[in-house]
């Protein structure tokens, strides 16, 4: 019986010839990646080991990105505390470098990798073909004390994209459609593999898009076909594949989808659940306080080019807050080069350090009791930008950019 990505990827980890829907295999690990959201948890708990001893270090990369810089005192103990163990154990440390999805797939990830990642986005890495599943603090600590970890091998969904998206629609709409079709639990314990010819339209930034919000429909992982696209962007990162896998003819799936890429239209997911998607010009009108460009899910010089486009020589809507941030150090200095930042900030937006900022809704750019947030991050849960009584819109890059311009919802093609 043929395998999927998956199963072969977890076949090839747990040294067997082998893997199927169900099966429970222990599985040694390429990459464990930490940020600052837990770290602090895991070397507390660490500490408190009887047999304090680090697997194998080369394989640990840990990434300060939701915090930065420091907003409190507890903050700033917490990355301390980070920082300190990492330059004792000669753990790979990123501070102000950028996101840590995005600094993964710039500098660590390759296709056919099994990586867990102290997040839940980790299943962004599959955009190179890798199997990147998020993990809590406790199974991050039994990983990188071992080396390895046990995972039950999951069904997959097979997604097969066809045609091409129109004009002014993105990766980020057909993501956001296809969680709004399936459901927040469409996809629970399952891996989302998508392949077609329509794959081939997609760039790597909105390959990456797709991937990283593929645990918003409950996915345990996202994988996608590796072909040239993706072999130009590992090789443009100073890496080669080592081993690709691509799914065999007879590959069980327990449903299979097929995409029209041109039926996607630009769409909005409204408060309080990320499926909660309506085609863009459902929600025409609505104020906003505040928009959002960045992320790890759409804050690559793609994204930042698109807004840029949109915004020159216009202006941010008076009652309108917009932040804008690259996902990465090298994003940010691309964008300088060329002139993309510059003209954000004429237009009136506030260009951010690399960071997570109002993603993660802890300390940039927080919103107020009843103010209206759009923004290209991940999550749209009650309270996750700000007030609990604050409302998060989800749109891509062109969406929210016309929106920050507009002072309420609206798309690109209606400036």
């Amino acid at each position: 019986m043929g395998m999927t990505i998956a199963e072969k990827i977890i076949a090839r980890a747990a040294g067997v010839t082998e893997a199927k829907a169900n099966d429970i295999h222990t599985v040694e690990l390429d990459w464990m990646m930490s940020n600052d959201g837990t770290t602090h948890l895991t070397i507390d708990m660490y500490k408190a080991l009887s047999s304090q001893k680090i697997y194998d270090k080369k394989k640990l990369v840990w990434i300060v990105d939701h915090n930065v810089p420091c907003d409190s005192v507890k903050t700033a103990n917490s990355h301390k505390k980070m920082r300190d163990f990492a330059r004792e154990h000669e753990i790979t440390f990123y501070e102000g470098a950028g996101v840590c999805h995005q600094i993964m797939m710039e500098k660590h990830v390759s296709p056919g990798e099994l990586i867990f990642g102290a997040d839940s986005h980790t299943c962004a890495y599959g955009a190179l073909g890798a199997f990147g599943t998020g993990i809590g603090c406790t199974d991050y600590l039994y990983a990188m004390v071992t080396g390895h970890s046990w995972v039950m091998v999951p069904e997959t969904l097979r997604f097969n994209l066809h045609g091409q998206l129109k004009e002014g629609v993105y990766a980020r709409d057909l993501i956001l459609t296809i969680i709004g079709r399936i459901g927040a639990n469409g996809a629970n314990y399952m891996a989302m593999e998508f392949g077609g010819d329509g794959l081939k339209t997609i760039d790597m930034a909105g390959r990456i898009s797709i991937c990283n919000l593929c645990v918003e429909a409950g996915a345990k992982t996202a994988l996608m076909e590796v072909d040239d696209i993706a072999l130009d962007y590992l090789k443009a990162h100073g890496r080669e594949a080592k081993q690709v896998f691509a799914p065999d003819a007879d590959a069980v799936y327990a449903r299979v989808y097929d995409i029209d890429l041109g039926e996607i239209c630009p769409v909005v997911a409204k408060p309080h659940f990320v499926d909660s998607v309506v085609p863009a010009e459902e929600c025409l009108g609505l104020h906003i306080d505040e928009a959002f460009l960045g992320s790890c899910n759409n804050g690559r010089i793609e994204d930042l080019r698109v807004g840029a486009q949109l915004i020159k020589g216009k202006k941010v809507a008076p009652t309108v807050r917009f932040l804008v941030v690259p996902a990465s150090q090298d994003i940010y200095e691309q964008a300088i080069r060329e002139g993309l930042l510059e003209t954000f900030i004429d237009a009136g937006a506030i260009v951010m350090n690399p960071n997570c900022s109002v993603c993660w809704g802890s300390c940039q750019g927080v919103i107020g009791e009843g103010e209206v947030l759009i923004s290209t991050g991940t999550r749209n849960f009650k309270g996750r930008a700000g007030h609990k009584d604050s409302f998060v819109y989800l749109g891509s890059a062109a969406t929210v950019t016309a929106s920050a311009i507009a002072g309420e919802i609206t798309t690109a093609d209606r400036l």
